[in-house]
């Protein structure tokens, strides 16, 4: 591995989407230049004036070519592109010494880059927004104070969920608004989730079929397991000696979601891909989120250990956040820690390659305090 690139204090925010919010107003204090890539000119300008950045980053027309021309070793590009463009970018980034950040999960297309990155020293920095970002925060750290209090060594038997939703914050019938293009909720829906169930490997080829009530904080939802939960086991360090009776990443929505849902799941189990794109365009019209709305994020996250002989420990972290008139709830949630991340790399406390947000129980706790202090806001409750 190669020593990282020194940080040129330089940031190049690709795309002004429904995510990017007050974390852009971050990265104008920290970074010496800020960059806003849209589709012209003109747009870049007014999402800039709509942050009240117009005059603190300045507005460009993004063009794979526009943006390589601009671009310097040491110079940091934030993608906000839909997840498929990201490896683009990314390939970019390796052939001109650039750093790269995202809030998306790793694809095999990223990931395939991650050894010439390493090699290049830079900086590839992924899964830091949300969900994925701040929900892999809280599993680690609610796992190094269980490991803490148990022992890494004891055997124990452990339940960890991991639940995130973007739910209307004043509910309507169909329980939810759609604020950005419904396909990609579709087509998760028609994905099968893979997640431990009384300590056996379950997979639900319809994921709404494996949808339950949860309380979180007295109030009650309805959860159902999303992707493929099982490779977090290892990536969020629980201990061997321990063994899961439940571990499940999943989706949250409201209350009364899976009746209002019916006929879209009617849908989903004949309709073939033209008609799944067609319903999404008939949803994203009938059910959108208007200026008038307000959106919540809702992330549980939950960790139980059993050790026998009094080795019970319990915990679990909740962020519950309503968006205002400023910014949505979803936009702060996703672009903070991402802005969080990025400040990372221009400090230089990333190494090159492939990082995650942070991975170990110390660094975790240490990203969290930031954020509580940035208006990113949650509570943590422990019981042993």
């Amino acid at each position: 591995m190669s020593e990282v690139v020194p940080a040129s204090g330089t940031v190049h925010w690709i795309g002004a989407g429904l995510s990017t919010g007050s974390g852009l107003a971050v990265l104008c204090e920290a970074a010496e230049r800020v960059r806003l890539w849209h589709r012209t000119e003109e747009r870049a300008a007014e999402a800039l004036a709509g942050l009240g950045l117009a005059s603190r980053a300045e507005p460009r027309a993004y063009t794979p070519d526009a943006l390589a021309a601009d671009l310097a070793p040491g110079d940091v590009v934030v993608s906000m592109l839909p997840a498929p463009g990201h490896a683009a970018l990314l390939a970019l980034c390796v052939s001109e010494r650039a750093h790269f950040a995202c809030s998306s999960y790793v694809s095999d297309a990223v990931l395939e880059q991650v050894p010439a990155a390493a090699r290049a020293g830079v900086v590839v920095l992924t899964e830091a927004g949300l969900d994925p970002g701040i929900d892999h925060l809280f599993a680690h750290s609610l796992v190094a104070r269980a490991r803490e209090a148990v022992g890494d060594g004891t055997p124990a038997s452990y339940s960890l969920t991991s639940y995130c939703g973007g739910v209307p914050a004043v509910p309507n019938d169909f329980r939810y608004r759609f604020s950005w293009a419904p396909a990609g909720v579709l087509n998760a829906l028609r994905s099968p989730a893979r997640y431990l169930e009384d300590g056996a490997e379950t997979t639900a080829d319809r994921p709404w079929e494996a949808t339950r009530r949860h309380v979180v904080d007295g109030e009650t939802f309805e959860v159902y397991p999303n992707r493929d939960s099982l490779p977090f086991v290892e990536q969020y360090g629980l201990p061997t000696a321990w063994k899961p009776r439940t571990f499940v990443r999943g989706t949250l929505r409201l209350d009364g979601w899976l009746r209002a849902w019916g006929g879209v799941f009617a849908e989903l189990r004949t309709g073939d891909d033209a008609r799944i794109a067609a319903l999404a365009q008939e949803l994203a019209a009938t059910y959108p989120t208007t200026d008038a709305d307000r959106d919540r994020v809702v992330l549980a996250v939950s960790l139980d250990v059993h050790g026998g002989a009094g080795g019970d420990w319990s915990g679990g972290y909740l962020l519950d956040l309503v968006g205002d008139e400023r910014e949505s709830a979803m936009a702060r949630c996703v672009s903070r820690p991402l802005a969080l991340g990025v400040r990372h790399i221009l400090d230089g406390s990333l190494p090159p390659g492939l990082c995650r947000a942070a991975e170990t129980g110390a660094r975790s706790q240490e990203w969290l305090a930031e954020l509580a202090r940035e208006g990113v806001h949650f509570t943590l409750r422990v019981d042993q």
